[in-house]
């Protein structure tokens, strides 16, 4: 038979305490309860952030303030001031500091309390990277000028944004005169490749690309990760209208009619081991 459960805060199941704030933690069936004592000054950002790793809190808080006023803001300026007897819904990505003079006394209903002040864990993925550079972009430049360089630099990115929609491809950065981009598959970051290689070279220029397949971590739109680091390394081995791809992402491939020629094991910076780099035909 089910059976009324309690548990009080002064004997709680466990504590988080932070500069400027204290609180206890109390276990409810599947939730955490918290309750905080929170003081003058306090910011989240800056009193927990730096724990975390991220400068906005990525936990989901329903928050009943029983004394005090806190201000909450979010990530796109939404914000919202608010005093006692107050239930507050505040979603994750946001930051907080206490209003005033008084210290702010909370109860965390949500279930998720004992999240806060956990270190960021950044959302992993495998994926196949495409990076590609313009060969001898600064000499191109001086040679045309600024006006042309411009033009030709806006259709080449047209160029490459285009193939990228073409294969599903995401744009993650751009580096002035290249790309950085994931796509799902192997194959189609590939074709992508000597798709975009060809486009460039009928204007005229000279792109190298490459293309390397990994585990990436994703912050906010950024990609990082030794993945990403040898991608760069495979790119700049190649030459002009080269696209060069790792042994990994080739076995990925096999079987599909793409073709490779070998370019060697190199000792490239900050990897201790030689990357095995192929050539796309």
């Amino acid at each position: 038979m089910p059976s009324i459960k309690s548990k009080s805060f002064d004997d709680p199941d466990g504590r988080r305490d932070f500069p400027g704030m204290q609180s206890q933690l109390a276990h409810i069936g599947a939730l955490t309860v918290g309750r905080a004592v929170i003081e003058p000054g306090w910011n989240w950002s800056a009193s927990i952030g730096s724990l975390t790793g991220s400068t906005v809190c990525h936990v989901h808080h329903v928050n009943l303030i029983l004394s005090g006023r806190m201000r909450f803001v979010m990530e796109d300026g939404e914000s919202g001031e608010f005093g006692p007897n107050t239930l507050v819904d505040v979603p994750p990505g946001h930051d907080a500091w206490v209003v005033g003079d008084e210290s702010v006394v909370i109860i965390d209903l949500y279930g998720n309390a004992e999240d806060v002040g956990v270190p960021v864990e950044h959302q992993r993925v495998v994926t196949t990277i495409l990076m590609t550079d313009i060969v001898d972009s600064t000499v191109t430049a001086g040679r045309l000028g600024d006006a042309k360089w411009r033009q030709l630099l806006a259709e080449h990115d047209r160029l490459v944004r285009a193939r990228f929609e073409r294969f599903g491809a995401q744009e993650v950065n751009t580096t002035g005169d290249g790309f950085i981009a994931t796509v799902p598959s192997a194959i189609g970051a590939l074709r992508c490749a000597t798709a975009i290689r060809d486009d460039v070279a009928a204007l005229g220029l000279a792109v190298r690309i490459g293309v390397h397949t990994g585990e990436v971590e994703l912050v906010a739109d950024d990609l990082h990760g030794v993945t990403v680091h040898a991608t760069a390394r495979i790119m700049a081995l190649a030459g002009p209208s080269e696209v060069l791809t790792s042994e990994l992402t080739r076995n990925l491939v096999d079987g599909s009619g793409l073709r490779f020629d070998e370019r060697g094991s190199h000792s490239v910076k900050g990897f201790d081991r030689p990357i095995t780099v192929f050539a796309l035909a």
